[in-house]
């Protein structure tokens, strides 16, 4: 079985839904900075080619059924801000992968924590998924902090896991678990 489509998710400030040609513009802002692609597999994006290059690998990753590329919006302007992937779905395991990234402009306004605290509350409520795992650089701090603050728990370090812009760099690998999650929200909601 392939991995669901998702719904629009939408939260007071944003809305989450699937990519489309039409975000390639709002995205290039993103992923055309080289502060918010510094911990990013790829490379900055230089043209609108960069960003339909992109479109078409993610289309690609999606059409396997294991993977969904979906995008931040703004509500108040309806502009894309970033992206959130949900990839290797593991049926067998009923785990899957998070990624994520934040236009620089929006950065340290709560918009990722809103955001990916509602696609979580998706994917474990709507989507049924047991398990959430997250790999992130040790030097991206934001994103450390972004997860622990959304109760994921660090397991452990990969040494040397990949190989990225000719450089070699390990990963902090955290996960999240169901059960963690409904009781993260549960205590956010006791009087």
């Amino acid at each position: 079985m392939s991995l669901p489509s998702i719904d629009a998710v939408v939260t007071p400030r944003t809305t989450l839904r699937e990519v489309c040609v039409d975000d390639l513009p709002d995205l290039m802002e993103v992923n055309g900075d080289p502060e918010v692609t510094h911990f990013l597999p790829y490379t900055t994006w230089t043209s609108l080619t960069d960003a339909a290059a992109w479109l078409d690998r993610m289309q690609k990753l999606v059409a396997t059924g294991v993977a969904r590329q979906l995008v931040i919006v703004r509500n108040a302007d309806n502009k894309v801000i970033g992206t959130a992937l949900l990839f290797k779905f593991d049926e067998g395991s009923n785990r899957l992968e998070l990624g994520y990234a934040l236009g620089r402009a929006c950065s340290k306004q709560g918009y990722a924590s809103e955001a990916i605290g509602a696609l979580l509350a998706q994917v474990f409520n709507g989507l049924h998924i047991r398990r959430v795992e997250a790999q992130v650089n040790p030097a991206n701090l934001a994103s450390n902090a972004l997860l622990r603050s959304l109760g994921f728990t660090q397991e452990g370090y990969l040494r040397e896991r990949w190989v990225a812009k000719g450089v070699t760099y390990g990963v902090n690998l955290y996960g999240l678990l169901a059960a963690e999650w409904q009781a993260k929200v549960t205590l956010s909601n006791a009087p």
